[in-house]
């Protein structure tokens, strides 16, 4: 009875990552050419609101193509969160080697090392946290999109997605909310101060930045330079 019980469960469990296999699998076809309308943080976010009784928080995002962003915003991301992106296949090594290295030696101050491409699976398809389960799932969901879109995608994708506040996603309406203007119109230094949020959108503040967040500013603009500016994102053709 209790070999029973277990093939069971055994035969469910299996189903059950089969289903989530053609789920996320025909995610990843389908947003490699049509626009995402909502991200897993997106939900997370919304109903975690609703359940705290928040009913006036709307989680909003509106996409645009890589055509209507600024080249200004890419780069920026790419100098503060992964500037080896055009390269790697979904992970950089190097990085991860170091980030475990300083939390060895720091339990208190966790150092992650996500690529771009690894935030936007998780965005996309997962929920937040730090467990080995998530983390697992997100490294097959990286290798998925890293087979599958461009480059250019995977970062169009993770501006349209990205959290930049209370209720804010993708650079559009961060740009409008913070700004008053479309993503196309966003200058370096307005790139650079969307950037510098991106560890803890909800802590920091685009629209009241701390000092922590203006030095992050200037290091990023220091970074973007230092990259080549615009000719990076022509060269490594992710405009």
């Amino acid at each position: 009875m209790a070999l029973r019980k277990v093939a069971g469960l055994k035969r469910l469990l299996g189903r059950l990552l089969l289903l989530l296999a053609l789920f996320w699998g025909g995610g990843i076809a389908l947003f490699s050419i049509l626009p995402v309308p909502f991200s897993a943080v997106m939900i997370e976010r919304q109903l975690g609101a609703w359940l705290t009784g928040n009913f006036g928080y709307v989680a909003h995002s509106d996409w645009v193509s890589m055509d209507e962003i600024s080249p200004w915003m890419g780069l920026a991301v790419i100098a503060a969160e992964d500037q080896k992106f055009p390269e790697h296949w979904g992970f950089d090594v190097s990085a991860i080697e170091k980030a475990l290295a300083h939390n060895e030696r720091n339990e208190n101050r966790i150092r992650g090392a996500s690529t771009l491409s690894q935030q936007t699976a998780k965005n996309l398809f997962l929920w937040d946290g730090r467990n080995w389960v998530r983390k697992g799932l997100e490294a097959g969901l990286t290798l998925g999109i890293e087979t599958v879109w461009s480059k250019k995608r995977i970062l169009t994708v993770y501006l349209n997605i990205a959290e930049f506040g209370d209720g804010v996603f993708g650079v559009e309406a961060a740009s409008q909310r913070y700004f008053h203007k479309p993503a196309s119109k966003m200058t370096m230094a307005e790139a650079a101060l969307l950037a510098a949020v991106l560890p803890n959108p909800i802590r920091f503040k685009a629209n009241a930045p701390s000092g922590y967040v203006r030095s992050r500013q200037a290091w990023i603009l220091r970074q973007m330079r230092q990259l080549g500016g615009e000719g990076f994102m022509r060269e490594n053709k992710l405009y």
